[in-house]
């Protein structure tokens, strides 16, 4: 049996009643850009997230950005990010003209550290950007009184977190904005690129709307320079249908996340993730610790099963960031877990066969070829 890293396919079956039929009415109607599905869809992940405001956009990227605009982000101010974090972080706010501040995170959990972040704080801090990461919720509870304290405001990465909470408030409602991503393999994904911001303050909601849609308030009528990056209507639809199924699909990641970490409980060389008793986690990704995890990772694509990296290379180590001027050993947590995380497949409709032969196929790779049975819990 071969078990792929996300099964985007079983999602599409579930929905495909709801969405077909709406989805030709939408292309018989030629009504692609805007109206009643997207103002539909806001208001229900509006609510479902426990925001007064979404905004829908074009994708993840753009919504950071845009929240970081919205807020006031301006080129030479310095922003404070996890330095294990997909490129997309650290891209935003390097798009607005400000600088990125790659941090450390906790050994724990892999979260951003608010030790770390007090200690990088500058007269130049304007925003702390923590990232939800794997399906949790960072400790911005914490993060809150460093903010405050420096001036700044909190801009969630909360891309990889929808429905994920810390002490019973979602993940994207703690800070003044958070830009989430709607990519097919996220918990709640599209049909194709697309995110959103979500906001309290209906001032930002305001701000992200004007300049995602060329800085315009109405048609012809352009205040500042703006982008082009609008939720488009099929998308809405899509997203819509799956919204209502992502309680039960989350649930169905948590018992997928029990089960491997009973399967992988007497198998030596293997560190399970770990939970935070303040979370409630989603599992957007299951991620263990193993030495040598290029070796392990090779044995398993062998095997057939669809595991993968999230991420190799802490952002202040790759090219792109070089200019920071921030070598290896200044994030020596973040750096030393890159080269160990192990993202294991993780989908709603993960099977338990399925995972007794992940867990079997990850035995065999890290004892080099020898296969030991895992008994299904």
């Amino acid at each position: 049996m071969t078990v792929p890293f996300v099964d985007l396919a079983a999602q599409s079956a579930e929905i495909m009643d709801e969405v077909g039929p709406a989805g030709l009415d939408l292309l018989a109607r030629g009504a692609f850009i805007g109206g009643p599905p997207v103002r539909q869809f806001e208001e229900a992940y509006a609510e479902y997230a426990g925001v007064a405001h979404c905004v829908g956009v074009g994708n993840g990227t753009d919504a950071l950005t845009l929240a970081l605009r919205a807020a006031g982000v301006r080129a030479g101010d310095e922003v404070i990010l996890p330095a294990n974090t997909f490129i997309a972080t650290a891209e935003a706010i390097s798009q607005v003209g400000a600088v990125p501040v790659p941090v450390d995170v906790d050994v724990d959990h892999l979260l951003i550290d608010p030790n770390a972040v007090a200690a990088a704080v500058t007269e130049r801090t304007r925003a702390i950007m923590p990232v939800h990461l794997f399906g949790q919720t960072a400790p911005v509870p914490d993060l809150v009184p460093i903010a405050e304290a420096a001036g700044a405001v909190i801009i969630e990465d909360a891309a990889q977190s929808q429905g994920a909470s810390r002490g019973g408030r979602r993940a994207g409602t703690w800070g003044l904005a958070a830009g989430t991503s709607f990519y097919p393999g996220k918990n709640l994904g599209a049909a194709g690129d697309a995110g959103a911001v979500l906001t309290d303050d209906p001032e930002v909601a305001d701000r992200v709307r004007v300049l995602a849609d060329h800085g315009s308030p109405r048609k012809y009528v352009h205040e500042v320079v703006g982008t082009n990056s609008r939720l488009d209507a099929l998308q809405a639809i899509v997203l819509r249908a799956k919204l209502r199924r992502l309680e039960g699909w989350n649930e169905a990641r948590r018992r997928a996340a029990g089960r491997y970490d009973e399967l992988l409980a007497d198998v030596e060389g293997v560190r399970v993730p770990q939970r935070h008793p303040d979370n409630v986690d989603v599992w957007h990704l299951y991620v263990v610790q193993v030495d040598d995890r290029d070796r392990v990772l090779t044995g398993l694509q062998e095997r057939g099963i669809g595991a993968g990296v999230h991420y190799p290379t802490p952002v202040h180590l790759t090219p792109a960031f070089q200019h920071l001027g921030l070598p290896p050993g200044t994030c020596p947590v973040a750096e030393a877990a890159a080269g160990r995380i192990l993202s294991l497949p993780m989908f709603p409709h993960l099977t338990a066969d399925q995972q007794v032969v992940v867990v079997e196929a990850l035995t065999a790779a890290l004892d080099g070829g020898r296969v030991v049975e895992a008994a299904a819990p």
